[in-house]
């Protein structure tokens, strides 16, 4: 009798176990839906803009347009605009003037923008263009992108498909190649003709466009964007802009989904030089360290002490994960049962580190302060002990973290190694560790920590993509939607919808930095996205600041589509104000 009991209450259990797992599974995809909510896609829809934007879909199918649309790219990249790190202001570098180049050719190649908008350059070889709306009572909206790109190491011509400034246009494969094709070349290009085409079809805007092209991104914009910003500031204010697009984020497949991640934020940056002083002398009498010695050890205890890198809430790293988990088709059952725990139980938190983040080189990146040792110097001769030795650390900051705590976790990290070779230390201004602090003998040298450029910078404020403020977050993902699936001919244009799945619009954000860190005082809505295609890439990689760097022909069309969608649905938005 005991064991019937025993057998029936068991079975009792499992049912209600079982009924209240299902319940659960229900419930779960209900709230992961909910974590990544999506929008319709957007499309234009006034007598005034619906019908150019279908004549425009309709020229980017043409052969004409499309070779159009190469000829003004191939031109743009056999300018060789290179920008260098640590140059001197305009006017004291002869390697700037090919920047003036780049004016000649924009102005000679898109003659209806410059005999439209209005045209003001800062700074030598910053453009500002403005084509003033109908509308006075709008905000002002700007699309940006530089003119500058990463220098060609002449060491690798040889390995290139094609000469870095060739633009040259492959039609069999339908890929064009060359320096900046895809960083940020085709953005520049894609911009002018998007609104070159709309001028020549008589269309005007409601809503001001701006434009801002920097010359300096890729070498951090202290002469370009930084002054474009300032004279921008002055223009319009602060808060004066509806948005900000810039180059960045693109779309591709994670978990069989298709994912669009524009950028809401940004992390920090500083580089901490660490610089060891000693007494010289010749080098057949040593000490036991010299001060490339110390400063190795220095740089392996830092190495040996990393940042945590420790998943947060309320970041965009996890409400990317959180948009996989809601709508990746692939995505592990046991991740994604995880990342929906995540949301108010720290233990699964900890486990979606050890699962995905600590196991994926980018995504820790992302989350954590990263800390890389890219530059060492010291030492003038090989009889002569070095005097000085010091390396700069590179330091991409936490969004949650900020310069002074970077700087704290560094001095703190060197501050035991001081100590065990009795140096003496000071840190951004600060005695560390005095000299008196070693009383029975004296210190055997100095260690330097200080902010090496005086370049560095806070984590962005973070782009709404939630609540009251995020109506301009659902306007772009409406139109990233829009662009993705008419593109694919998923809306035919009589308006038909098609049950093909569209793309899934999530926050995200890189690793580095764009030119906007100068733009956060013009609008709170910043989006770095560009529509580039990253999920159907093929073989060939895209050679960004390396070898054979390429754009497919089809990809920057794309693009085109997106700045078209984008500049005719921001005419009719009315969530900016």
């Amino acid at each position: 009798m005991t064991f019937v009991l025993k057998l029936i209450s068991g079975l009792l259990i499992g049912i209600y176990i079982s009924f209240s797992l299902g319940r659960s599974a229900l419930d779960w995809g209900k709230t992961l839906d909910s974590l990544c909510p999506q929008v319709s896609a957007l499309y234009p829809q006034s007598s005034k803009n619906a019908g150019i934007w279908t004549n425009f879909g309709e020229l980017l199918d043409t052969e004409g347009f499309q070779q159009l649309a190469i000829e003004k790219l191939s031109g743009l990249i056999q300018i060789p605009s290179e920008s260098y790190d640590n140059m001197p202001p305009p006017g004291e570098d002869p390697r700037w003037e090919t920047m003036g180049q780049v004016h000649d050719y924009l102005a000679v190649t898109f003659p209806l923008i410059h005999s439209t908008f209005s045209l003001a350059k800062v700074n030598t070889y910053g453009l500002i263009y403005e084509w003033a709306g109908s509308d006075t009572s709008l905000k002002p909206y700007l699309l940006a992108a530089h003119q500058d790109v990463v220098p060609v190491n002449p060491e690798t011509l040889d390995t290139w498909t094609y000469p870095p400034y060739s633009g040259f246009y492959d039609a069999e494969t339908g890929i064009i190649w060359g320096r900046g094709a895809s960083d940020d070349k085709a953005s520049l290009a894609g911009i002018m003709l998007t609104l070159e085409t709309l001028i020549e079809k008589g269309w005007t805007p409601k809503r001001t466009v701006v434009l801002a092209f920097g010359f300096d991104e890729e070498a951090s914009g202290i002469h370009g964007a930084k002054t474009i910003g300032k004279a921008l500031d002055e223009i319009y204010g602060q808060d004066g802009l509806a948005f900000i697009v810039d180059e960045g984020g693109g779309f591709k497949d994670v978990y069989g989904t298709i994912f669009a991640t524009p950028g809401v934020a940004e992390k920090g940056h500083a580089d901490i030089k660490v610089e060891v002083t000693s007494p010289g002398g010749h080098s057949s009498v040593p000490p036991v360290h010299t001060t490339i010695g110390y400063l190795a050890s220095i740089i392996t205890e830092l190495e040996n002490n990393p940042f945590p890198v420790e998943l947060a809430r309320d970041t965009v790293p996890h409400d990317t994960l959180l948009c996989y988990a809601s709508h990746g088709r692939d995505i592990p059952h046991s991740l994604k049962h995880a990342i929906f725990k995540s949301t108010h139980c720290d233990a699964a938190l900890r486990k979606v580190e050890n699962m995905f983040v600590s196991k994926d080189r980018w995504y820790s990146s992302l989350v954590g302060t990263t800390q890389a040792v890219d530059m060492v110097f010291g030492g003038v001769k090989a009889n002569a002990l070095p005097e000085s030795a010091y390396a700069i650390v590179n330091h991409r900051i936490n969004t949650l973290s900020s310069v002074n705590e970077t700087a704290a976790h560094d001095t703190q990290t060197i501050t035991g190694i001081a100590r065990a070779f009795n140096l003496t230390l000071r840190a951004f201004g600060e005695d560390v560790i005095p000299a008196s602090a070693y009383l029975l003998s004296e210190p055997k040298g100095h260690i330097e920590l200080s902010q090496a450029f005086n370049h560095e910078l806070e984590p962005a404020p973070r782009t709404p993509t939630s609540g009251k403020d995020s109506e301009p977050w659902d306007f772009l993902s409406g139109t990233i939607k829009a662009t993705y699936d008419a593109h694919r001919s998923f809306r035919g244009t009589d308006g038909e919808e098609s049950k093909s799945e569209s793309v899934i619009v999530s926050p995200g954000m890189s690793t580095g930095n764009t030119d906007t860190k100068y733009y956060w005082n013009l609008t709170r809505h910043i989006f770095r996205y560009n529509h580039k295609n990253g999920a159907y890439g093929g073989e060939i990689a895209t050679g960004v600041h390396t070898v054979n760097e390429n754009i497919p022909l089809d990809h920057y069309l794309e693009m085109i589509r997106f700045f078209s969608t984008l500049i005719l649905n921001a005419d009719e938005a009315e969530v900016f104000e």
